[in-house]
């Protein structure tokens, strides 16, 4: 099977597109075993070494699998997804419901590990969301996903604010949306002051209770409103 010769650049973009065309497109059914890299060279007009790339590539995405002294099969027809695509499909709901188990944690670890230098940054956050206030609600909804990110980070876990962080596009275009949808600040430009500063104040004083009973409050409130969009 010839599957046409390549432009000269990029090489082993052009390759991996090509071969993932062929798995996508039931070319190679699930458990075939790909031709060698001397075949696939050959019918791509490329190197072993761009074949060799080509096929890492495919197997990062799940689609292909290298079985030594056998050789390389097909063992997905679609790409695996990867955390943020998964975070961008799912409805926001169910992001939501994760969000709470992680938060609510993250939050009792906070009020248990806070430093000084954190309850300032948290101060510091709340005064800003209550001074977004006063702007649109983009800034608003900004400046209130830059306190939880403070919750987050004094809780000194790296892994956590990174999960947290994928978690942020998502929870910043939707709140949004809900916020505008809702008209939620057109009665009270400062919506969930009290919810937020009982957080703050939660953590500071090193109460991981108040502050896990805090968070989850408030999530469950959003949550409510979100489902019943």
């Amino acid at each position: 099977m010839s599957l046409g010769a390549l432009r000269p650049s990029p090489l082993v973009e052009q390759a991996t597109d090509r071969l993932r065309e062929q798995i996508t497109g039931g070319a190679w059914a699930v458990g075939t075993k790909l031709p060698g890299e001397v075949a696939l060279a050959e019918s791509l007009g490329v190197g072993r070494s761009t074949v060799r790339e080509a096929l890492r590539a495919l197997a990062g995405a799940g689609l292909v699998q290298a079985r030594q002294g056998s050789g390389v099969f097909v063992i997905a027809t679609s790409p695996r997804q990867d955390w943020s695509t998964r975070l961008r499909q799912a409805a926001i709901t169910d992001v939501y419901e994760v969000r709470m188990v992680v938060e609510v944690e993250a939050a009792q670890l906070a009020a248990r590990r806070r430093t000084d230098d954190d309850v300032t940054a948290l101060r510091r956050a709340l005064a800003g969301r209550r001074h977004a206030a006063h702007a649109d609600d983009a800034a608003f909804v900004a400046a209130d996903i830059a306190l939880h990110v403070a919750v987050v980070a004094a809780a000194h876990n790296p892994v956590l604010s990174s999960l947290f962080t994928e978690f942020v596009p998502v929870l910043q275009r939707r709140l949004l949306d809900m916020v505008e949808l809702l008209s939620l600040r057109s009665a009270d430009p400062n919506h969930g002051d009290e919810g937020h500063a009982a957080l703050v104040d939660a953590v500071a004083a090193g109460d991981a209770e108040a502050a896990g009973r805090a968070l989850r409050d408030e999530l469950r409130q959003t949550l409510a409103m979100l489902q019943s969009l």
